[in-house]
């Protein structure tokens, strides 16, 4: 055992103890110290029971110390021997954080907050210490106090199948020994013959005399990985009765029954902590669920998107090349290519949907945000969260999840009035935040939503004007809104320590813009506030509409595309000379020469004689002349920034069929420029 190298384990252990931390914050802000559900007390206590566990295999003494005074009150709190109360609840969620931050510093190797951790270990023992638990445990403990200054009689009698979950008895025995005087018996009567022996399974058991002032939780604790794979009893040595039939014997006398340990650390890091929190009755569903997923590095299938990627821009070039191609001569080879055509697409959503992941990635920590800082502002706070399981790229999901929270807290602190306020202004007096997600098309829209105290249209005209922004009292809600996302913009009266309704939106708006996304705000003054923001599903590839300007070919992300059409002379006018418009069904708007947007040379035809497509982003639309409508297709997003440099209007570049390079067009970027162009 000496031999293995446990570090290699370690990303795997830290990774299922934040995901079980994770969980277990969850459990605490959806339980109700008034009615403890018993289960969700139970998940909580197995995600630390776990985590302690591996902490002590792989000798993360600061983690397994802490998470064990927190582990043994919540095995109070499940044995019913102590009732929760509210500050119990604040006080486990501030164990929680704590045992993130010792896993943190193990996962950096760097030094640990003793300090605290000892502070808030002092105060979990206290809690379990109250009057009540105190009343309820004291024979027990009073007994527990007088054995463990003679010591313990252990029987220890593992399962067959104790080695297959990759436990190791012998280390076991080797803890029990570090605690003091220790002798050993090995009970050797279900041996098998050499020839009947099988050596993945275990015949033998032990009788451990420990001779140690140590309580009896400490022995236990020794045993918490096996404890549903062995038959283990723990009795008061002075009351402990001799077995004549077995046989002295030294740690070392189990060894005819190791071959099958060595094995052991790397099934003990995956399949132990599996098994202690299983529900009695679900080992076979466990053990399926555990088979039916693999944890995989992101640059392995960020490489196979890549890979895909290039294989689309292929069969788009095989496409490209048969199209020249005669049907009848080569019909065999057009049908093939077809068929090549439905698989790269089947395969290319396959393989996109591995980087998908829910959006409760970002909701789930709001739950926790909301009520620290509610109790921080002293308001009453209930939040929803709507379409969790909505799916969005990984990518997306790592880059929202800041300016979702910075937008939380907007909401928390300026949007939501205090008890006092609403009561007054006939409201509940808990105010409703809600996190919405839904797909849209191509997109995913998520909403925040207050029923706070809304925007204030002419506060905000009148900042605008302070600080020399454009700032019309004759533009529409949607356009004042937008002048709070203008850099250092606010109208609160004081910046607090938590936010500034427009401090940082400048930040989050350009954040969401980098995504190709967008931020809209509506407001009504007393009754609330929502701001929409709009992504794309995934970066990495789209569908997009091909269109032509001379011998230039651009994409259109399809969806942004409202109609194409040819207008007629009577659409198209002319305003003040200068700017062009297109009237749609009583709607004027801007008319857009690709041509001259992005300086190509040739002549510019008559609107009446080209076609045009119609955009929309952030609830404006703008008409687009073209040369040639080309087609539909799924194009791979390629970063213009990192090969080359940003250019106005672009959001990035794709390969053709045919080898050439195509930019794809930033239609909220191009909407902005000539929407606002039209609104001035």
């Amino acid at each position: 055992m000496s031999g293995i190298d446990l570090k290699r384990f370690h990303r795997t252990f830290f990774e299922e103890s934040f995901e079980g931390l994770d969980a277990m914050e969850a459990a605490l802000l959806r339980l109700d110290p008034a009615a403890a559900d018993a289960e969700t007390i139970n998940s909580i206590f197995r995600a630390a029971h776990s985590i302690k566990g591996g902490a002590g295999t792989f000798g993360f003494t600061d983690v397994a110390r802490f998470t064990h005074v927190l582990e043994t009150l919540l095995d109070a709190v499940r044995a019913g021997k102590h009732q929760l109360t509210v500050e119990d609840v604040d006080c486990l969620l501030r164990s929680s954080d704590m045992v993130r931050g010792l896993l943190k510093a193990a996962q950096d190797e760097t030094p640990a907050d003793n300090v605290s951790a000892d502070a808030l270990a002092a105060e979990l023992s206290q809690r379990l210490a109250g009057p009540q638990a105190a009343a309820s445990v004291a024979a027990p403990a009073a007994a527990s106090a007088a054995a463990s200054s003679a010591g313990w009689q252990v029987l220890f009698e593992p399962k067959p199948e104790l080695f297959l979950s990759g436990n190791d008895p012998l280390r076991i025995l080797r803890e029990l020994q570090s605690l003091g005087d220790c002798e050993v018996r090995c009970r050797e009567t279900q041996l098998p013959t050499l020839a009947e022996a099988d050596a993945e399974r275990c015949y033998l058991a032990w009788e451990l005399s420990v001779r140690a002032a140590v309580k009896r939780e400490r022995i236990a604790e020794l045993f918490a990985w096996v404890d549903e794979e062995c038959r283990l009893e723990i009795t008061p040595l002075a009351a402990a009765a001799p077995a004549p039939e077995a046989k002295p014997a030294a740690p070392a006398a189990a060894a005819p029954a190791a071959p099958a340990a060595p094995a052991a650390p790397a099934a003990g890091t995956n399949v132990t902590p599996m098994a202690v929190a299983r529900k009695p009755g679900e080992g076979a569903d466990a053990k399926s669920d555990a088979a039916a997923s693999i944890r995989v590095a992101t640059g392995k299938i960020d490489a196979m998107i890549n890979l895909v990627g290039e294989l689309v821009i292929t069969q788009a070039m095989l496409q490209q090349l048969a199209n020249r191609l005669d049907p009848v001569h080569n019909e065999a080879l057009l049908q093939g290519l077809s068929l090549l055509d439905r698989n790269t697409r089947m395969l290319q959503e396959a393989v996109m949907s591995t980087r998908m992941l829910q959006v409760d990635a970002v909701f789930s920590r709001f739950p926790r945000l909301v009520r620290d800082l509610a109790g921080k502002l002293g308001k009453q706070v209930r939040l929803q969260l709507i379409g969790e399981n909505t799916e969005l790229d990984k990518t997306v999901i790592e880059k929202i999840s800041d300016p979702l929270t910075h937008l939380v807290r907007n909401s928390l602190d300026h949007g939501l009035e205090s008890t006092e306020e609403r009561l007054a202004a006939g409201k509940d007096s808990t105010g409703q935040l809600t996190l919405r997600a839904a797909h849209q098309g191509g997109h995913i829209l998520i909403e925040v939503i207050d029923d706070g105290r809304g925007l204030n249209r002419q506060r905000i005209l009148a900042k605008a004007a302070e600080r020399g922004l454009p700032a019309d009292p004759n533009m529409s809600d949607a356009d004042v809104f937008q002048l709070i996302f203008a850099p250092g913009f606010s109208t609160a009266a004081e910046v607090t320590e938590v936010s500034g309704r427009g401090v940082g939106m400048d930040v989050v708006k350009r954040n969401i813009q980098a995504l190709g996304g967008s931020v809209e705000l509506s407001s009504e003054q007393g009754r609330g506030t929502t701001v929409l923001i709009r992504l794309p599903l995934t970066l990495a590839i789209l569908d997009g509409m091909s269109v032509a300007i001379g011998d230039e070919v651009y994409i259109i992300p399809l969806s942004a595309v409202i109609e194409s059409m040819q207008p007629h002379e009577n659409q198209v006018k002319t305003i003040a000379g200068q700017s062009t418009v297109l009237r749609v069904r009583n709607d004027y708007l801007p008319l857009v020469d690709l041509r001259d947007l992005f300086g190509l040379s040739g002549e510019r035809r008559n609107p009446c004689e080209a076609i045009v497509v119609i955009i929309e982003a952030e609830g404006r639309k703008v008409a687009l002349q073209i040369d040639e409508l080309v087609g539909q297709q799924q194009v791979v997003i390629k970063s213009l920034d990192r090969n080359y440099r940003r250019v106005r209007g672009v959001s990035g570049a794709t390969i053709l069929g045919d080898g050439r390079v195509s930019l794809i067009l930033d239609v909220a970027a191009i909407v902005r420029l000539f929407g606002q162009a039209m609104a001035a």
